[in-house]
């Protein structure tokens, strides 16, 4: 009881965030439409759960399975697939935010810099985006930030349990996608907290350098499950999609580095916003105050970030996420840093003026953010989000704008006997979205088609002489459809504000 009264201010603000963070990202959870890429990822842990000999069912694309793992677990007790899988998002994001708490306490020894770090993570638009979508990347996140948690804990105390934990944290990292190798190749920049003044130096230095060795070792035991697969050999072709290969980079070092670099730039400032950005360059022109722990965060933001600029073959924003969280301590040490100046300038005394003061200064520094960050939430169209993932995940063909209305439909039609659904498509939102929630409805059957061409399917046509059959067309490539296809308009449902359509069609027999 003691403990709990001595701290009890600091128990109710983070109750306080804590429900915050679970109200921004818990209500209208499911106004976003599917993605592409999270019916893939749903539909192999939908096929995981179901069939054990499935479990590394996403190395057959190239991508580490742990993330899909968790979903399979959450949907073993919650029946709406997508549900399921963005709730493993929401509570990766809370693990995150709680990283960031220890890792800005750790930094800075200040109560204060790592709740205000807490707080510019829940508004935070970056963070609501890829806490409400069933994609790895917010779990690469709360694994980075963990990583350089505990990494800063075994560079200033230098202990084999510290060591280890670590090497798990980072095999989880690697287990969920290559970009957490990053926790690795970023080591060398510990240096910067180390003491070089303390005793028994040389005995530290080396200790130092065994306990992070051990911690690679486990997190690469750890990674070598994924050797069980023999489809392990396609995570390296993967990754060639999106980075260049050493051996194709070195020809032309630096003829992508300009334009990448400009667009990833381009990207953090849109989801940063300019009150964060403002708080980020003012912790840096007081690098003079706590410059080791500050450039320590610069270089796990940056090296990583310049590294993607380099290599990088086909970019998206949500590959700089991870990255841009090491920035969000700099801002709170900013945050701190004005709060107790403004206060002592104006010589304020009660403990209630500090705090109603503190907290008109928070608001004018995440007010805008949180208004971008509800209105992704609450209405997506009018989002203002950096452009690439808004035209991915809200106005383009990718965004799934019809899936849940079809679904209602279809199992509507279900009810009065059998029906075939054919889909513009064999991987990606079609037909996988449609198989989750109806490839167990007896009376469903799903197929995919992919090139279709100026023909529809023979095989569509003949089940439609046996039972009510209807197509779904949605990709740019048939967003005109050639009038010798026998189909009737169902429905069409616009892809957010875009020019293209999602259309449900019934196909009349011949």
């Amino acid at each position: 009881m003691n403990l709990i009264s001595k701290f009890r201010n600091e128990i109710i603000l983070a109750l306080l965030i804590s429900a915050a963070y679970f109200i921004l990202r818990l209500v209208f959870l499911e106004t976003l439409p599917m993605f592409t890429d999270e019916a893939i990822y749903l539909r192999w842990a939908q096929i995981a759960l179901h069939d054990s000999s499935w479990r590394f069912i996403s190395l057959t694309d190239g991508k580490q399975p742990l993330f899909v793992w968790f979903m399979m677990v959450f949907m073993k007790f919650i029946k709406d697939p997508l549900l399921a899988g963005r709730l493993v998002s929401v509570l990766s994001g809370f693990f995150t935010m709680t990283g960031l708490w220890l890792l800005s306490f750790e930094l800075f020894k200040n109560r204060k810099i790592a709740f205000f770090t807490a707080i510019l993570y829940v508004f935070y638009p970056f963070a609501q985006v890829y806490d409400r979508m069933a994609l790895m990347d917010g779990m690469v996140g709360t694994l980075a930030v963990w990583a350089l948690y505990f990494s800063v804990l075994l560079v200033r105390r230098i202990r084999l349990d510290i060591a280890y934990t670590l090497g798990f944290v980072i095999g989880a990292g690697t287990l969920t996608k290559t970009s957490d190798f990053f926790s690795i190749y970023s080591m060398p920049f510990l240096v910067l907290l180390f003491d070089f003044k303390s005793k028994f130096l040389k005995n530290r230095i080396i200790r130092l350098i065994l306990y992070l060795l051990f911690a690679v070792v486990i997190s690469q035991i750890l990674y070598s499950v994924l050797r069980l697969s023999p489809l392990f050999e396609m995570i390296s072709a993967k990754n060639a999609v999106f980075v260049y290969p050493f051996s194709q980079w070195i020809h032309h070092p630096f003829t992508f580095f300009v334009g990448n670099l400009h667009g990833l730039f381009s990207w953090l400032v849109q989801y940063l916003k300019l009150p964060y950005i403002l708080l980020i360059l003012f912790s840096i022109v007081f690098i003079f105050r706590y410059p080791r722990e500050k450039l320590l965060l610069l270089a796990y933001f940056a090296f990583p970030f310049v590294g993607l600029a380099l290599f990088g073959r086909v970019i998206f924003p949500r590959f700089i996420y991870f990255m841009s969280l090491f920035l969000l301590p700099l801002a709170a040490w900013s945050l701190d840093y004005i709060t107790v100046y403004i206060i002592e300038k104006l010589n304020l005394k009660t403990l209630s003026s500090k705090i109603i003061l503190s907290f008109i200064i928070v608001l004018i520094f995440v007010a805008y953010s949180g208004y971008v960050s509800f209105v992704f939430a609450q209405n997506p169209v009018k989002a203002s989000i950096a452009d690439s993932d808004y035209n991915q995940y809200i106005g383009s063909w990718s965004a799934g704008w019809g899936v849940r209305k079809s679904v209602e439909f279809f199992s509507q039609k279900a009810m009065s006997g059998k029906i075939f659904i054919g889909t513009e498509g064999t991987f990606g939102l079609m037909p996988e979205s449609m198989e989750l929630y109806l490839i167990q409805n007896p009376n469903v059957t799903i197929k995919g088609f992919w090139p279709i061409g100026n023909q529809l399917p023979a095989e569509a046509l003949a089940y439609a002489k046996k039972m009510p059959s209807y197509f779904i067309f949605y990709q740019p490539e048939h967003q005109v459809i050639p009038q010798n296809f026998p189909l009737k308009l169902i429905f069409q449902v616009s892809e957010g504000n875009s020019n293209y359509l999602y259309r449900v069609y019934q196909i009349l027999p011949q």
